[in-house]
């Protein structure tokens, strides 16, 4: 399987790192940037053949991984499209929804498989996460997705880089559809800096969303309220607590005083972008549906556009 990069910058960068890491499964023939130096920083870094053009690099390629700003993911997916070269597209998978549709459209009509980078759903936490629920009851669920300031992100929209990411890490762990949200932005430098949504899903089931470009410390969490408890995960760390009062408690005396039960699941490192490129690759090989279709990703920028939209126009009707 030969596999190029399209893009080189910081993401851009991490799939060649992991390509040139995964050589049982594919061949890294080359990457492409309009940026010239910095295509061959990375090239020079990594060894690796720098294109003059993405023609070129389509013609010898079978996959690609797709890192560049979202404005080129049309222009660029039509071009791998026209080429019949299958496509790794980071999220969002387009700017805008009609964009997102003619893409999965040609895609399904040439035969190409597109699969949109949400990572997340390779994350061993993000799993186990979602075994855990199935003897729960979940209550309502509390979300942070923070990140310190950095210049990459003066024109990007907090929503679109960090919120679409537990947007559809809900939709896997409550397999539920958001039906009503309110949804509130803090505008900097003529975008979205920091954001907080609250969502009710169709079983009942109230999130709290918040991610943000100007905290000073980097956070992923994840509490979820249980008829049975509290489960807190943290991306980072690797590690989920479920706290619990046990039911006995009632039974032992007034003069009980409580203590908490508190079960830690700690995760050994393992990277989930090695994981999802290895999934991808497989996919074309055995000519199976990709784990995050066209339409997940279209579904994503869906909700993700409609909380864009009531920031900027909070008296519209926010029904799904």
């Amino acid at each position: 399987m030969k596999v190029g990069i399209i893009g080189t910058g910081s993401m851009g960068e991490n799939h060649v790192r992991t390509y040139t890491s995964l050589s049982g499964y594919c061949q890294l023939v080359g990457i492409y940037d309009s940026n010239k130096k910095r295509g061959l920083e990375v090239a020079n870094k990594y060894q690796v053949k720098q294109f003059e053009s993405i023609t070129d690099l389509l013609q010898v390629v079978d996959v690609v991984s797709i890192a560049v700003p979202t404005e080129y993911h049309y222009e660029i997916g039509l071009a791998c499209i026209q080429h019949k070269v299958h496509m790794l597209m980071e999220k969002p998978i387009a700017s805008t929804i009609a964009e997102a549709k003619i893409l999965i459209k040609k895609a399904e009509e040439a035969g190409v498989k597109i699969q949109i980078g949400h990572i997340e759903l390779y994350n061993p936490i993000i799993n186990v996460l979602k075994n855990i629920l199935i003897n729960e009851q979940v209550i309502a669920v509390d979300v942070h997705r923070m990140n310190p300031y950095n210049p990459r992100v003066l024109k990007i929209d907090v929503v679109q880089d960090l919120m679409i990411h537990d947007m559809y890490i809900l939709n896997e762990l409550l397999n539920d559809e958001v039906i009503d949200f309110y949804a509130m932005g803090k505008t900097i430098d003529d975008t979205t800096k920091h954001a907080i949504v609250v969502a009710k899903f169709s079983n009942g089931i109230i999130a709290q969303l918040t991610a943000s470009f100007k905290c000073a410390e980097k956070t992923r969490m994840i509490n979820i309220v249980t008829e049975k408890g509290l489960i807190k995960a943290d991306l980072l760390d690797k590690k989920i607590e479920i706290i619990r009062l046990p039911e006995c408690y009632m039974k032992l005396g007034k003069n009980y005083k409580p203590q908490r039960i508190i079960e830690i699941i700690e995760f050994p490192y393992n990277e989930p972008l090695k994981l999802q490129l290895i999934d991808f690759i497989n996919c074309v090989k055995n000519d199976t549906t990709p784990l995050v279709t066209g339409k997940d990703g279209l579904k994503a920028l869906t909700i993700c556009n409609k909380v864009s939209e009531f920031m900027n126009n909070p008296s519209q009707q926010s029904k799904n």
